[in-house]
C-alpha cells in the first residue's frame, strides 16, 4: 500500500501542472522585500520557490529593496537621518550608503539562487541605462536624490531572459546628467514588469493581501478587478503605505501586465503557494476582462 503522504505529494503536482503549462515561458517579476528579506530561513525559502519557477518554464525577475539594511548602515556609520514629511532625506553622502548596501544585498541574493544550481546576475537600474529618472519632490520640498521613474530600457533584461539568465535587479537608477537616485522597490517593480508586458507581478509583503476592513483579518479578498482596487481607494478602505502599492497594481495592470499578486512574504514558500494551488493565499488583482486562472473552472 502506498503511504497517503506521497499520494498527497502527488496530488499537489498534479494541481500545479495546469499553472506551470498556462504560464511556461511567461515573465513574472517578483517585488522582493519586507521582513522576507530580513529572516534568513524566509529568504531562503524565497530563494527557492524562484529558482522552482525559473526550473519549470517561468522568467522570473526579482526586483529587491533594502530600506531595514540602509537605515541599518546608516545608523552603523553614525549619519543623522534628516526627514521631509515623513520621508527620510538622501544626501549624497546618504546615497552613497545605499548604493553600497542595495548592491550588497544584491549580491547576496545572487549568491543564494547560484548555490540552488540557476544562474543569475546582478543589476542595478543603472546598467545598460535600464531605469531613467527624474528628481522627486515630497509635496514640492526636496528630499534628496530620491528619483521617479521616467523611462524604461528593458534591453538588458530581455538580453538575460533569452540567454538563459535570473536577473536580480537592485532599485537604483540614473537621471538626464548620470546624477545617481535612490528608487522605490514598488516604483521599480512596477515600470519593469510594465515595460516588459510581465504575465504576473508579485509583491512579498508584510500583510495578507487586500481587506475590505484593515481591522478585520477574515475580510481578505483573494481576488480583486481593477475597478473595485480603485473604489477600495476611492472608499477610504484602504490607507497608509496600502494606498501607493495598490496604485501602483492598478497602473500596472492599464499598462500590460495581466495579473497582480499581494501576498505576505512571511509565510513560508508563499509564492508556489498562490501561483501554483487553486485557492492561493494573497490577494490577486486582475484587469477589468481577466478571470483568475483555475483549471477546475475549466
Amino acid at each position: 500500500m502506498v503511504n497517503q503522504m506521497y499520494l498527497d505529494k502527488a496530488n499537489v503536482l498534479i494541481e500545479a501542472l495546469p499553472y506551470i503549462q498556462r504560464f511556461n515561458r511567461k515573465i513574472i517579476v517578483i517585488k522582493y522585500g519586507g521582513s522576507a528579506m530580513v529572516d534568513e530561513e524566509l529568504k531562503r525559502n524565497v530563494i527557492q520557490d524562484v529558482v522552482l519557477l525559473k526550473l519549470v518554464g517561468f522568467k522570473p525577475i526579482i526586483v529587491h529593496g533594502g530600506g531595514k539594511e540602509i537605515s541599518r548602515w546608516v545608523g552603523k556609520v553614525g549619519m543623522e537621518p534628516k526627514f521631509v514629511n515623513g520621508l527620510r532625506v538622501t544626501d549624497a553622502d546618504t546615497m552613497e550608503v545605499a548604493e553600497m548596501v542595495l548592491n550588497k544585498v544584491n549580491k547576496e541574493l545572487v549568491t543564494m539562487i547560484q548555490s540552488l544550481g540557476v544562474n543569475a546576475v546582478g543589476i542595478s537600474g543603472k546598467d545598460g541605462g535600464l531605469l531613467n529618472v527624474e528628481k522627486k519632490l515630497s509635496k514640492g520640498e526636496d528630499i534628496g536624490f530620491v528619483g521617479n521613474i521616467k523611462n524604461v530600457n528593458p534591453k538588458v533584461l530581455y538580453d538575460l531572459l533569452d540567454n538563459d539568465f535570473l536577473p536580480v535587479v537592485c532599485p537604483v537608477g540614473m537621471d538626464d546628467d548620470f546624477n545617481t537616485y535612490n528608487i522605490n522597490a514598488d516604483d521599480a517593480a512596477c515600470a519593469i514588469a510594465e515595460a516588459l508586458n510581465a504575465e504576473k507581478l508579485a509583491f512579498l509583503t508584510d500583510i495578507e493581501g487586500v481587506y475590505k476592513d484593515p481591522k478585520d483579518p477574515e475580510s481578505l479578498i483573494s481576488e480583486l478587478h481593477v475597478q473595485e482596487a480603485r473604489d477600495l481607494i476611492t472608499n477610504g478602505n484602504v490607507g497608509g503605505g496600502m494606498i501607493p502599492k495598490l496604485q501602483g497594481c492598478i497602473d500596472a495592470i492599464g499598462n500590460g501586465v495581466s495579473r497582480v499578486h499581494i501576498m505576505d512574504g512571511r509565510i513560508p514558500h508563499c509564492l508556489l503557494l498562490e501561483i501554483f494551488t487553486n485557492k492561493g493565499i494573497g490577494t490577486a488583482i486582475l484587469g477589468e476582462n481577466k478571470e483568475k486562472f483555475n483549471h477546475e473552472d475549466e
